[in-house]
Order: structure tokens, then C-alpha cells, then sequence
């Protein structure tokens, strides 16, 4: 079983982990969040605790990391990150919750359980009615974990790197 927890030093060995696979596939790191890079664990700690606050985020908005972690395993599996409101740019392309399961756990279904925890954050703290969800119109995998969760497909869009992204609302 799962749960979302905030990053901390309880969990530093396990995110490392991950991040060290992630890395050794040469994949793209999902959600962004978690792809930047960092001096040390203690920076990363306090960078996700401000872009919470909405401290140095830029013209980004305040969002909540989440690491997915199985206790049973005893290792993070994946992370969510969760913008608190969209600006233009997360309206068009972004959307609200962004996700990413560590490659050697995929097709485990973490990615469903990891959207439906993290649409509880956005139903009971941030008290959103709806959340917009997008991922790469290739990636059948998110698309099949989104509309699992209730998402109804809404348009296909390109962005500004040319990327074709499906987005899907999901209504709480």
C-alpha cells in the first residue's frame, strides 16, 4: 500500500533511490518537481517546503510535492506534484496534479492510486471542484490512470515545444 508524504529526511535514502534509477534510464524525470536539480538533500527539502509557501517560485504557482511511498517495500515508487490553483500557462497545458512512477514500478498501478490520493488533497484542502490533468497524447498509461480517476477527455493541444498533450478535467 501506498501513501503520500511530504519530502523529508525521513524519506531522503528512498528519494534518492529513486532519483538515482530515474537518472540511470536517462528518461525524463516526472513531475518536474523532482527533476531539478538540487546541492544537497537539505535544499531540496526547503525548496519544496517554499514553492508550498509560494516563496521564490517566480511566475510559477504555490504546489505541493507529494512522494508516493510503499511501506511494505519500503521505497518511494513515485511522486505527485500539486499546483494549488492554474495560471495561463498550466491552464492551457499543465493542469493541477502531475505525476511519475520510478521506472522499474511501472504497471503496478501506482500511478492510479497516486491520482486518486492526490485528488483528495484537491477536494479536502484545497477545496477544488474540478482539476485539469494533461499528459503526452503517446503516454497510454497516464491517459488509462487518469481516466480511471474520472477524467474526461476535454482536447488534444500542442505546446510551445511542440509537444501534442491530451488534457482531461476531473470533476470532485
Amino acid at each position: 500500500m501506498i501513501k503520500l508524504v511530504k519530502v523529508s529526511r525521513e524519506y531522503k535514502e528512498q528519494y534518492e533511490d529513486m532519483i538515482r534509477e530515474w537518472r540511470k534510464t536517462c528518461e525524463k524525470i516526472y513531475p518536474y518537481s523532482i527533476r531539478r536539480e538540487f546541492s544537497c538533500f537539505e535544499d531540496a527539502v526547503k525548496t519544496f517546503e517554499n514553492d508550498q509557501k509560494g516563496i521564490n517560485i517566480g511566475s510559477s504557482v504555490p504546489s505541493t510535492t507529494y512522494l508516493a511511498y510503499d511501506d511494505e517495500k519500503d521505497i518511494v515508487v513515485g511522486a505527485v506534484n500539486i499546483k494549488h490553483y492554474l495560471n495561463d500557462e498550466l491552464s492551457k497545458y499543465g493542469g493541477h496534479i502531475a505525476d511519475g512512477v520510478r521506472p522499474s514500478q511501472r504497471r503496478n498501478g501506482y500511478a492510479t492510486e497516486m491520482i486518486r490520493q492526490a485528488l483528495e488533497v484537491c477536494r479536502n484542502e484545497l477545496k477544488l471542484e474540478k482539476v485539469l490533468m494533461v499528459c503526452n497524447k503517446n503516454n497510454i498509461g497516464s491517459a488509462k490512470s487518469i481516466m480511471k480517476n474520472g477524467g474526461v477527455f476535454e482536447s488534444d493541444v500542442y505546446t510551445d515545444d511542440n509537444e501534442l498533450v491530451s488534457r482531461y478535467w476531473i470533476y470532485l
